[in-house]
This record gives C-alpha cells, structure tokens and sequence, in this order.
C-alpha cells in the first residue's frame, strides 16, 4: 500500500469517527436564590442527555461542567447537585458522564469603567451581526460607543442593517481594502473612547462582558490590554464538539496578568506564545497605547495572504511596549464556532499561517526583539511540534498541550471550560498536519500580503 493510499484510508477513518459524534446541550446554571437553570443563548430548553453547562454564582462565571441528564431526571436538580459536589469538593466530579474543571470564588462587581468603543469588524454576515449587535445594546456598561467597520462589502446588507435598525446607536463605516486588522485600525482612527474593546460578528455578549472587560483599565494604569473568556454558543455539530472538546478558544477560570517587566516563571517562551493571552473576539485595548504602536498590522489577518494572526500580532506589540496585559473571566462572550469537517480543515490551516505570520511581523516591524526570539527557538520549535501532535481521546489534559488549533496554550484544569478539555474525542491527524502546513505557509504569506498591500497603495 502507498504512503499516499494510506493517509488516504486514515483521513476516511478520521472523518467517519468524526460523524459519529453526537451534539451537547448548552446551559448556564444559577447557583444562588435557589439555584437557575437556562438554556444558552439561543439553545431550546434543557432536556435528558449530555448537558454542557456554565455554572454561576451570584450571576458571575465561576466554572463549568459537562454533566449527562439520564432520562426522566429533571435537568436542574442533576446539574445543581453535580455543581454543588464539585464547588464542595474542589476535585472533578466522579459521577459517572460528568467532568468538570475547579471553580474559582466569585469577586466584587466593578464599581467604575472607562469610556469605551466597541468595535465589530464585519463582511456580509448581516444576520449573525444583528444578534452580536443585539447583545452589545443590552450592556450595563454605562458609556459606549459602537463602531461597525463593513469591510469590503460587495452589497448594501451591512449598511442596511445598521442604518435601518442601528442608526440612533451604532456608527457605521466601510473599509474598502479586505483583511480583519485593516478593518480593526480603521476602527482605531474612529474610536471616541478611553479604551477600545473588539468582538466578532458571530458572538452574543453576556450584559456585563463590556464592564468586566473595561474595568482593569481602571484599576492598572500600566494595562495595555484585556481579554476575556469565550465559551461555545453551540454544541450542535461534530465540528463544534470536536473543537471545543480540545479546548476551543477558552482560557479558564482564573484571572491571570502578564507583566513584561516581571516575565513568568511558567511561561518560558513569553511573550511569544500570544495564545495563551487571550482572542481576537474577546479583547480591548487602552486606545492610546495602541495608537502609539500603530495598531494591528494591515497584512495580517483574516481576509489577507497570511490568513491570521492580528489578534496575537497585537498583544505581543503591547507587552514589548512595556504594558501589561490581563485576562479576566468574568468578560464573557459566547462564540459560534464552525460547523463542518471544511470548516475545521480551513481553520486549522489558517491558525497555523496565522501564528507563524504574527511571528514574522512581529520580527519584522520589532526587529529588536529577534535574540529574544532565537533564544526561545528550540523550546519554541518542540512547542509547535507538540501542538500540531494528534492528540487521542481521552489524553491526560493536565499533562498533555491542548487547545484547539488556534490556542497556543497548555492545557490545565480550569484552562478550557471545565471538562470539555478532557479530550473525550480524538484530534484527527489530517488536522494536525494542515496546522503544520499552514505553519510553513505563514511566514510567506505575511510577506505576500504585505507585498500585495505595497502594490494596492501605488
């Protein structure tokens, strides 16, 4: 049998283990004034089966579980007492279908936050945009601003939209050059406020996601940027399962402030494993600060050569700046992640060329930072290597790196949201190899993109 007829058989036998999963419910779960349960947003309401919940206390997220609700058993009574076990015990749950991560001890509500602008950079999603717009109306945040950036639109939907249903609140503006970070600066020239908060197009915004996120501002005068956790908004596909199973984009439960001037001791390739920072759809950033290193790089980026990488280009600009960055779990967005066996090839490709895009822009518009940068090179090069493994189901995810293709981060209990890192179905090597390919794309399509750019402007 020919090596090619074989990766041929394997990826058939990946995608029929892949259509083999079943969808997961999605709850939030309120454990004060006698304990809450909800579907998520847009979910129908809790029935038997697997159960993906987000478990609150005092309407803050302190944790997740994902717990199986047998049939005939009412949903909230199963789920309270299996969070309650785990809030008791500190130790996953031994029930039987149910794992979770510990939870972290609610903390006060924010009492001040600054001026901010939201910025959500679209293409010809008016639909999905809607109910992220829907979301972000329904803040607490005292004072905001929205900015909808249509990026190369190729009809009036965008505008429609925001004209017709938004205009008394939300700004409208077009940027004519495609590409996520040209989109985001020409948000940074429109922003009014203090600090400058960015989300997706395809997200729904818990009502205190803009204060929680905003508030650290306040408090750190040297805080640069924030970011904050994102959690699944559907479970109804194997490609949602499957990412999220490994991760998804979330970061944990546990506040966390990265500090150039005081680099972490468990964090040995700092700054450059930006993924662990944070995402592209839950960050913001004190808009002066960002101003002053220019903004995102334009030839990153969805929607450009390089595919990606703007988000992480970012954060690591700031933190060589000298300003810290912080995460906090309280700013909550619920995510719509991709939908099909496509969906996942064409993102695990892209977060590939993405990290290895930012690394380069990074090198080249930084070009201090290049000893840094060979310093952590062989840590760095294992990292990757490691990263991209196919990773089987059921793998000790305290041990083992994690995440989904685009995290960059070491798993850890309370780092993915709660049991869903526990790898309950296998990474599939056809994956695995696309983020490697794209990993070698990267660095030429950055430099394609900034060629094309260069070309675009004469």
């Amino acid at each position: 049998m020919s090596r090619a007829t074989h990766a041929r058989q394997e990826t058939e036998r990946e995608i029929q283990r892949f259509l083999d999963i079943g969808p997961v419910q999605i709850a939030e779960l309120e454990l004060d004034e006698g304990g809450l349960l909800r579907p998520g947003p847009g979910s129908p309401p809790v029935a038997h089966g697997e159960v993906f919940v987000l478990v609150r206390q005092g309407g803050r997220p302190i944790g997740t579980l994902l717990g199986q609700v047998p049939e005939g058993a009412d949903p909230k009574t199963v789920l309270t007492r299996l969070a309650t076990r785990e809030l008791s015990s500190g130790e996953p749950s031994a029930t039987v279908g149910a794992t979770a991560g510990p939870f972290t001890t609610a903390v006060p509500f924010p009492t001040a936050v600054p001026f901010t602008t939201v910025v959500i950079a679209t293409r010809e999603r008016a639909g999905r945009l809607a109910h992220a717009l829907d979301s972000l109306l329904a803040q607490d945040h005292p004072d905001f601003e929205i900015v909808v950036v249509d990026n190369a639109p190729v009809t009036d939907a965008t505008r429609d939209l925001v004209t017709h249903k938004y205009a008394e609140r939300v700004r409208y503006v077009t940027e004519p050059t495609p590409g996520l970070a040209v989109a985001h600066n020409k948000g940074v020239e429109a922003a009014r406020g203090e600090v400058i908060a960015f989300t997706d197009d395809d997200v729904v915004a818990d009502p205190r996601w803009l204060t929680e996120l905003t508030a650290p501002f306040v408090a750190d005068p040297a805080l640069g940027c924030a970011t904050g956790l994102i959690l699944p908004a559907r479970l109804r596909t194997p490609a949602q399962v499957l990412l999220e199973s490994h991760g998804g984009f979330a970061k944990g439960f546990t506040a966390r402030t990265y500090d150039p001037q005081d680099p972490p001791a468990d964090e040995p390739l700092f700054p450059f494993t930006a993924g662990r920072f944070g995402s592209g759809a839950n960050m913001a950033f004190r808009t002066e600060a960002l101003r002053t290193v220019g903004g995102f790089d334009p030839a990153t980026g969805a929607g450009t050569l390089a595919l990606g990488g703007d988000d992480l280009y970012g954060f690591v600009r700031l933190l060589a700046q000298g300003h810290r960055l912080h995460y906090t779990p309280q700013a909550l967005v619920w995510h719509c992640h991709r939908e099909t066996w496509q969906d996942l090839e064409t993102q695990a490709y892209g977060y590939g060329a993405g990290l290895t895009a930012y690394l380069t822009a990074i090198l080249v518009n930084r070009p201090g930072l290049l000893p840094a940068f060979l310093a952590r090179l062989p840590r760095g090069l294992l990292y990757a290597r490691t990263l991209t493994a196919s990773r089987e189901a059921g793998r000790d995810a305290r041990r083992a790196p994690g995440g989904g293709p685009e995290s960059g981060h070491e798993s850890g209990l309370g780092s993915a949201p709660g049991g869903h890192d526990e790898r309950t179905h296998a990474w599939p090597g056809r994956l695995s190899r696309l983020q490697r390919r794209g990993m070698l794309y990267g660095p030429v399509g950055y430099l394609r993109a900034r060629r094309a750019l260069r070309g675009a402007a004469r």
